[in-house]
């Protein structure tokens, strides 16, 4: 059984200064972002900041300790070791030992991306030495988690923001929370009182991601003249075909977990991992499907992948086909 860590555990976007700080997890963008607003805060106190950066696998001897000795100006250090994950064992080594007596207004910043190498050196930072916190950066692979992450970056602007907004930004980017973030950031500059799903669509309308998932509201509506249109649309600008794929794969997967099972929205919503919003919708998406024509579509959405994918020699004839099969429910055309 894992022993709890002995020293603090902040959330991403909590980070503060501390002589040891590691930032663990999967989620390569919120570590960066945790470990720039780190050095925004230290600058912000001393613009005389010095940083330097250390690669962890390709660490030489001594590295460690020589940019911890203090300068002829003593200005306040900053070191970032990346790759700590790949770590050498004189990374471990020297790190162990610098965490007994750390260097006054020197802060150190271990990012670790998962992985067992470099166990014994966080234990030891778990453990206490160092006097270190960890901030813990893992992977938002819920849209609950990707819409409160949106929303976030909005409240923290003090923009309001519809929940329609909110939705069609996380449908559209909800494969690359960097993209995400661009995104939010990017509306945040508009000089309208209130973002709007309109003002989502007019910065965002040729996004491949919307496209797709237009084109598969359509076909799941039972509208498939509309459906192939917008597919041509979509192509037309420049869409590829597996994004398109995906976005089916998505929303029938959600209606086929949702398929027969009862409970409140609020409830579901918890259970499964969703916002309680893509439960209401797929709840509505399901009116007039049977169990049979969801096990249908995802025959054909399967079919379709491998056939995009270097199967079959005609992508755009298999996406249409696939669209058929959708808009009859699951029925082949």
């Amino acid at each position: 059984m894992a022993t709890a860590p002995k020293i603090p555990q902040l959330a991403w976007n909590r980070v503060r200064p501390a002589p040891v700080v590691l930032v663990s997890g999967t989620e390569g963008f919120l570590a960066e972002r945790a470990i720039r607003s780190l050095r925004d805060l230290l600058k912000a106190e001393d613009p005389s900041l010095e940083i330097n950066d250390i690669e962890a696998d390709q660490y030489s001897p001594g590295e460690l300790i020589t940019l911890a000795s203090p300068s002829l100006f003593d200005e306040p250090r900053l070191i970032r070791a990346s790759n700590v994950e790949k770590c050498t064992d004189a990374f471990i080594a020297e790190t162990i030992r610098y965490l007994q007596d750390p260097a006054p207004d020197t802060y150190l910043v271990l990012r670790h991306a998962g992985g067992v190498r470099g166990k014994k050196l966080l234990d030891a930072i778990r453990g206490g030495a160092g006097n270190g916190i960890e901030i813990a950066c893992l992977e938002l692979k819920k849209d609950s988690e990707k819409t409160e992450f949106a929303a976030a970056e909005f409240a923290a602007a003090g923009r309001r923001v519809t929940g329609g907004a909110i939705r069609a930004l996380v449908s559209a980017f909800s494969d690359d929370l960097a993209e995400l973030a661009s995104a939010c950031q990017q509306l945040l500059a508009d000089d309208g009182d209130e973002i709007t799903e309109v003002t989502v669509e007019r910065y965002y309308s040729g996004r491949v991601e919307t496209n797709a998932f237009k084109v598969a509201d359509a076909a799941i509506a039972g509208r498939r003249g509309e459906a192939l249109v917008l597919l041509r649309h979509a192509l037309s600008s420049g869409a590829d075909p597996v994004p398109i794929v995906a976005a089916f794969a998505a929303k029938i997967r959600t209606m086929a977990k949702l398929s027969g099972v009862n409970g409140s929205g609020g409830q579901l919503a918890s259970k499964l991992g969703m916002a309680p919003w893509q439960v209401d919708r797929a709840r509505r998406d399901l009116q007039g499907w049977t169990e049979r024509g969801l096990a249908q579509s995802i025959e054909a959405i399967a079919d379709t992948d491998a056939q995009i994918k270097g199967l079959g020699r005609d992508p755009v004839y298999a996406l249409e086909r696939m669209v058929g099969v959708i808009s009859t429910r699951g029925e082949r055309p």
